[in-house]
């Protein structure tokens, strides 16, 4: 995959003073199972390799689909425009850390998957954290993949057509799932309430996974990996974990808070709140961070937000001016000015600037909440909204009587 569009665009470095590693790992082959992209911090590497942006071309269709283009056209479109893009992280390089590394759980928004945000995530464990960017299978994903077993018939017939698989065992068959679109005359609500709830579970699996690989169990990947993962026994700091997602992502973080007292607390990148009960806001007892786009809201969006206001838990919001919604994934960066703007990629902020602010924010509210002895206190302002590209609170006009 590539091509040679890519000029002076890319997924900026990390910027914290760790090198950054990555690896994919799926635990049960079935969607029932745990699938997610670890990053970490890493061994110091001269060489070493960089994945994929976009994984695959399955990737590329699922973007297709749910963005409702023509998957031929599609495909030839998104690979000119972001096929040479990399991640900013070593693929498999070893795991390194001075001391143990708090959590973070990481959700993506609709239409998204693991890889998508590796600006967030990089950042992250530049910064020291061991972050797991999970792939849901609840079909919110444009795109996403498990295995089924072969049948007899399958193992003994010649198999038309195999392709390279990812997979360990010869004797597993990729199955891939698609988004899916809302039915003529469905619930919003209901479909989304019941997506998040999975997405949240996936979440809790995932961080289950990692309880386990930091207490030496025996990690069997379904994926092929050079990664070793008995290097992440007691790696982690299992008392200080934190859920952060964007979007639909940032509603799988409160849905998470209120299923799983070992988050922390969590940070909501542009949290889109429809698919949310808000009959367990009472029950979310861990501070929660909403970082907002200036461009994405509406009233009844932020009013659902601020019911979740707390007089003895903290609740920050902040809007970062000139910011759209997609100012949080990758994509914002891979694109040219016009481009990026006519396909809403770009905001009127320099990406760059909104990302900083976005990240540094993330880590003092992180620091405060998860009592890490770091320097990210230097960016504490950030959360009151006290910047000339920060407000604090909303954009969006409120009516009182409506809170």
């Amino acid at each position: 995959m590539g091509n040679q569009c890519s000029n002076n665009l890319g997924i900026p470095p990390a910027n914290g003073p760790n090198p950054v590693g990555c690896t994919d790992l799926m635990m049960d082959h079935t969607t029932q199972g745990t699938f997610f992209r670890l990053y970490y911090p890493c061994q110091k590497m001269e060489q070493g390799e960089r994945p994929d942006w976009i994984p695959c071309k399955e990737y590329f269709n699922g973007l297709a689909d749910f963005m409702k283009i023509n998957r031929t056209i599609s495909e030839k479109l998104f690979n000119y425009l972001f096929g040479s893009f990399k991640i900013p992280a070593y693929l498999d390089a070893p795991f390194k850390s001075n001391e143990k590394c708090p959590v973070v759980i990481f959700s993506h928004g609709l239409g998204a998957f693991r890889t998508l945000y590796s600006a967030v995530c990089a950042e992250l464990a530049s910064n020291g954290f061991i972050v797991a960017s999970v792939e849901h299978r609840d079909q919110s994903a444009s795109a996403t993949f498990s295995y089924r077993d072969m049948t007899d018939s399958e193992k003994k017939g010649e198999p038309a057509c195999k392709t390279a698989s990812l997979a360990v065992s010869d004797h597993l068959v990729e199955e891939w799932m698609y988004y899916r679109a809302l039915q003529h005359g469905e619930s919003e609500f209901q479909v989304r309430n019941r997506q998040v709830q999975q997405r949240a579970d996936e979440c809790i699996r995932a961080l289950d996974k990692l309880f386990e690989i930091n207490a030496g169990v025996r990690v069997d990947n379904v994926l092929r990996s050079q990664f070793d993962w008995t290097t992440l026994e007691n790696s982690m700091d299992l008392c200080k974990i934190a859920a952060v997602g964007h979007s639909f992502g940032g509603a799988t973080v409160i849905e998470s808070l209120c299923k799983e007292v070992r988050f922390k607390c969590g940070i909501a990148l542009d949290a889109w709140m429809t698919p949310l009960d808000e009959e367990i806001f009472p029950k979310v007892k861990q501070p929660i961070f909403f970082i907002n786009s200036e461009k994405f809201h509406w009233a009844g969006n932020i009013i659902q937000m601020k019911k979740l206001d707390s007089a003895g838990i903290q609740r920050k919001m902040i809007t970062i001016r000139g910011a759209v919604h997609q100012s949080f994934p990758d994509f914002t960066f891979l694109t040219g000015n016009w481009i990026g703007k006519l396909m809403k990629l770009k905001g009127d902020i320099d990406p760059a600037v909104a990302m900083d602010l976005c990240n540094r924010a993330s880590l003092a509210f992180l620091q405060r909440h998860l009592g890490l002895d770091k320097d990210f206190n230097q960016w504490d302002q950030l959360i009151e909204g006290k910047d000339k590209n920060l407000m604090p609170g909303t954009n969006v006009t409120l009516l009182q009587s409506s809170i």
